[in-house]
């Protein structure tokens, strides 16, 4: 199921901006934000959202009839920090992706301010992962404080499977055009991801383990076209 939301949300991003009735413009522009991002761990894992940050460059072709596409080659932050409540231990794993949204740009209003909706498939590779903690995490099944709780922590130690993940991603803002070849936007995005980072074959412990991410970014368009 999770292949076939990708493919037609894939196929939906295509179709939308097939249509080439109208004289295109081209834009390309730069974007940076923050992250914030879990893994949907199943069994549950006890978490907090973990921050980060995203950047990366834009492209797009819209049509003078309110829709079009953008493509992104972004780098972003992801990964989980777990719940370690009422304790001063800390633990946080993030992974570093290199990502490639392709997305339906559906937008309204006038010359000024336009909102915008985007929507569409999404493929990354991740560069890198590191964990930040501040107690011996390969040791927690010997500590009293995880002896005497029952959540999971498995994953603290668990080898990465996929370092190549597919989503979908939409989001939604607004965009101010300073003059005719001149824009700054703002758009909240989320992301869902439907590939598994750690295994998850049957005897193994999370039967699932994808990203979910949201970030809030503000970008720069400068119009080619």
């Amino acid at each position: 199921m999770r292949r076939i939301a990708f493919i037609l949300t894939a196929i939906a991003a295509l179709l939308a901006t097939a249509q080439t009735h109208y004289e295109g413009q081209i834009s390309v522009g730069g974007k940076g934000g923050v992250s914030l991002s879990r893994v949907n761990f199943n069994p549950g894992v006890e978490q907090i959202m973990l921050p980060g940050m995203t950047a990366g460059v834009m492209f797009r072709y819209i049509e003078e009839k309110h829709f079009g596409l953008i493509a992104e080659l972004n780098m972003t932050q992801r990964g989980w920090k777990e719940n370690l409540e009422e304790s001063d231990y800390k633990y946080s794993h993030r992974f570093t992706y290199l990502e490639l949204p392709i997305m339906t740009h559906i937008f309204f209003g006038n010359q000024r301010i336009k909102g915008f909706f985007n929507l569409g498939p999404e493929i990354n590779v991740m560069l890198g992962n590191g964990i930040k903690s501040n107690f011996a995490y390969q040791d927690a099944a010997d500590m009293k404080y995880f002896i005497n709780d029952t959540r999971h922590i498995e994953q603290m130690t668990m080898d990465i499977k996929n370092r190549f993940d597919y989503g979908i991603c939409g989001g939604a803002g607004m965009e101010i055009n300073l003059n005719a070849k001149h824009s700054l936007l703002l758009e909240g995005r989320f992301y869902y991801g439907l590939t598994d980072v750690f295994p998850n074959h049957k005897t193994d412990i999370f039967s699932s383990s994808n990203s979910m991410t949201v970030t809030v970014t503000l970008g720069y368009f400068y119009r080619l076209k």
